[in-house]
């Protein structure tokens, strides 16, 4: 009988563009388990409610994570606004939902190029993140940012996106179809990506279930569940259906973020086409007093804000529990009986963000 090693992968490694530290326990080249260690970049966010007050919170929360830095600031901007009774104007809402797509929209652009790296394609990494530069573009021209917005304010936006824009982002995004046509139709049908991706890394809907993943990770097994699905902001106004495959396997996971991408793009222009008129700021009065749990479909899965406050310009707690914290253990659970050479690629398709989750 071979001998039992257990080795160590991480927390620095060329495949991985964030730090994540595992214990590999392998026999050959078989892995038997994986023991996670998180916490190399713990920076103690949550903590700053003691230092800064709830309107200042919104940019610290938008600094959780740079890729899902809007859905963060959106995520607890609703949370406050659930407990001081804001009702956030019409315009505002869809704006916001655009916004949010266009994170996803680019965070899974920029998965696609690093799944591309690993696999060795450094041209189709290249291709993939020329596309992604176009959607940062367009969020620069009306945010003035690329990575962090700071758009999103406690009762809507901070400033508004001229209707003119809004219709030259919509020509854009009627073009950009053509651009991932060529880049997924090598994801889906090349013979190399198809080897090193079907059948590896297989979870089931009752794993899936049990360990309580979320997002593209979820739903690669099956499962429609989706917290767009809540029709927070403006999703309830648009033509909306979680996508789903059933293989559950490291191809379906990306597989459905393929159908994502075109699903925002759809998503972005039903909110250009139905953008009302309007305001996009609600006035603030008081402070607030209560406690709420929002839950938002950030690119990676479903993300939790808790915010409790007492009355007080500073609040009480502000705790998040992120999409990648909750996909963790069925990561783990994959690693099971797969090669050491898989390993790097099975961490890529739960598309891991190591700073949302270590906050």
């Amino acid at each position: 009988m071979s001998k039992i090693s257990v080795v160590p992968f991480g927390p620095q490694h060329p495949v991985l563009p964030e730090p994540i530290h595992l214990d590999l326990v392998i026999q050959d080249e078989k892995v038997l388990s994986a023991i996670p260690s998180i916490g190399f970049v713990h920076r103690g966010l949550e903590s700053l409610v003691d230092k800064r007050d709830f309107k200042e919170m919104v940019l610290v929360a938008e600094r959780i994570c740079g890729i899902c830095s809007f859905g963060h600031g959106m995520g607890y901007c609703e949370a406050v606004e659930k407990i001081m009774n804001i009702t956030v104007p019409d315009r505002a809402r869809f704006l916001r939902t655009m916004f949010q797509e266009m994170s996803r929209l680019h965070s899974h652009t920029m998965w696609l190029g690093l799944a591309a790296d690993a696999f060795g394609y450094e041209s189709l990494f290249m291709e993939c993140w020329r596309i992604r530069e176009k959607i940062l573009d367009m969020l620069e021209m009306a945010t003035g940012g690329r990575v962090i917005f700071s758009i999103c304010d406690v009762g809507g936006l901070r400033k508004d996106v001229p209707d003119e824009m809004l219709a030259e982002f919509d020509r854009r995004f009627a073009a950009l179809k053509s651009d991932y046509d060529h880049v997924t139709e090598i994801f889906l049908n090349d013979d190399a990506v198809k080897s090193r991706l079907c059948g590896v890394g297989v979870m089931t809907i009752q794993q899936a279930n049990d360990l309580g993943c979320c997002g593209p990770f979820l739903r690669a097994s099956g499962v429609r569940r989706d917290a767009r699905m809540t029709n927070y902001e403006a999703y309830g106004e648009l033509d909306f259906e979680p996508v789903t495959a059933n293989e559950g396997d490291s191809y379906a996971r990306c597989k459905v973020r393929i159908g994502e991408i075109y699903q925002s793009i759809d998503l972005i222009r039903q909110c250009i086409a139905k953008m009302p008129a309007g305001e996009v700021q609600a006035p603030v009065k008081g402070l607030p007093d209560g406690e709420y749990m929002m839950r938002i479909e950030q690119p990676r899965g479903e993300a939790l804000y808790y915010v409790k406050a007492n009355g007080t310009k500073n609040l009480t707690r502000f705790r998040v529990r992120t999409p990648t914290f909750a996909n963790i253990p069925g990561l783990m659970e994959i690693m099971k009986g797969t090669e050491v050479a898989d390993v790097a690629t099975l961490i890529l398709t739960i598309d891991p963000c190591i700073s949302c989750t270590e906050r």
